[in-house]
């Protein structure tokens, strides 16, 4: 069951492994979480410190996010960003909004070691290529990334 949410979201759906880690009924990695949003290690990460974004309240894709809640939570992955080239010394990092998995707004910051790492396969000379989930890292390793990230991150300040 669903219900209206004042933001114009839905409040949570038992179905949505989202809407559960948004509540804490399952447990998370989190970054950060404020009254809109919560910041969580992606458990099968495409690099370490690869982080999901999502509003607390149910919205299914992203364009049908208020305009505020989608700048929230584009400051939060500038913020990340940030900390993450300072973490791991990268030039680059991804933000990415995908609806592929979960149908549940979330956004993915991945610091980006190499250009390959967020890519699409129009761009790969070998068609037909199969893709598997990518490993599940270990929550001890996930407990050290968390304090990696938060160390770097008090020191990111917000966007202008």
């Amino acid at each position: 069951m669903t219900t209206d949410h004042p933001t114009g979201g839905h409040g949570p759906q038992h179905d949505c492994i989202f809407c559960r880690i948004a509540a804490g009924e399952i447990p998370a990695h989190v970054i950060h979480e404020d009254d809109q949003l919560k910041a969580f290690l992606d458990i099968h990460p495409i690099r370490p410190g690869h982080v999901l974004i999502i509003p607390k309240a149910h919205y299914d894709y992203y364009e049908s996010l208020p305009a505020q809640l989608a700048a929230a939570i584009v400051h939060l992955g500038q913020r990340l960003g940030r900390a993450m080239k300072a973490a791991y010394g990268v030039e680059r990092v991804a933000f990415l909004f995908t609806g592929t998995d979960v149908a549940h707004v979330h956004a993915h910051v991945v610091p980006m070691h190499e250009k390959t790492d967020i890519t699409s396969p129009v761009y790969i000379e070998q068609q037909g290529l199969s893709f598997r989930l990518a490993p599940r890292a270990d929550d001890a390793g996930l407990r050290e990334t968390v304090e990696l990230l938060n160390e770097h991150l008090s020191h990111a300040p917000a966007a202008k």
